[in-house]
C-alpha cells in the first residue's frame, strides 16, 4: 500500500476543562460530593444541576423524587398567591438566595439546602383513627418522601410568613429558613413545626 492510500489520521482536539468540568447549578454551584446524613430520606433528595424540567415529571406517580430538590423547593415557593405561576421569578429568588446562604456560611448552599430538608423532615405524626364512632389520634411513622414533601412544605411556610407583608425581602427570607434549618435551630419556623408534629404525636402514643 502507498503512503498516498493511507489515510491520514484525524487528531481530535483534547477536551478543554470547561467541557469536561461538571455541570453546575446556576453555572455556579456543585452539585457533586453532597453529604447524607439521613439515610432514609437520601433516596428522595435528588440533586442534579438542572433547575426547571419544564414539568416532565408531571402526572407520573413518583416522579417527583427523580427531578432535583432545588426544583422541588422552587416549586412550593411558587404555591402562593403572588408567585404562582412566576417560575422565572421564583427561580431568580432562589438563586439570589443561594448567593446570601455562601456568603453567610461559605459553604455550598446545595449542601445547606439537603441538611435543612433532613432536619426539617418529621419523622413522626398522628392520624384520626374511628373506634365505635369516637375519633381517636394516634402516632405513625412518616414514609420518607412525605417526610421530604413537608420539609420543603414547613421552608415554604416559614419564607412565606418572613417576607410577606414585612420590610424582609424573599431572598433574605429564604436563606434565613435555609441557613437557620440547617443548622438544626429550633427558632426556625420548618424546625419549629417539625418538632411540634413529633411532640404531638409522642403524646398520642
Amino acid at each position: 500500500m502507498s503512503a498516498d492510500d493511507e489515510s491520514p489520521e484525524t487528531d481530535e482536539p483534547a477536551p478543554s476543562e470547561e467541557e469536561s468540568a461538571p455541570a453546575k447549578l446556576f453555572g455556579e454551584w456543585e452539585v457533586t460530593n453532597i453529604d447524607y446524613a439521613d439515610p432514609s430520606t437520601e433516596r428522595y433528595i435528588t440533586v442534579t444541576p438542572i433547575a426547571h424540567t419544564m414539568g416532565r415529571h408531571a402526572g407520573k406517580q413518583f416522579q417527583k423524587s427523580e427531578i432535583s430538590i432545588v426544583e422541588r423547593l422552587i416549586n412550593r415557593l411558587m404555591q402562593t398567591e403572588e408567585n404562582t405561576g412566576d417560575k422565572q421569578k421564583v427561580m431568580r429568588i432562589t438563586r439570589d438566595a443561594f448567593e446570601i446562604v455562601h456568603e453567610r456560611t461559605d459553604e455550598n448552599p446545595v449542601q445547606v439546602l439537603v441538611t435543612a430538608v433532613e432536619n426539617s423532615a418529621p419523622r413522626e405524626e398522628t392520624v384520626r383513627l374511628k373506634y365505635g364512632g369516637i375519633s381517636v389520634p394516634k402516632a405513625v411513622d412518616v414514609a420518607p418522601q412525605r417526610r421530604v414533601d413537608q420539609a420543603l412544605k414547613f421552608i415554604a411556610d416559614g419564607v412565606y410568613a418572613d417576607s410577606f407583608k414585612t420590610p424582609t425581602d424573599a431572598e433574605d427570607a429564604l436563606a434565613n429558613q435555609l441557613v437557620s434549618a440547617a443548622n438544626d435551630d429550633v427558632s426556625a419556623y420548618a424546625v419549629n413545626q417539625k418538632e411540634e408534629k413529633e411532640r404531638v404525636a409522642a403524646a398520642a402514643r
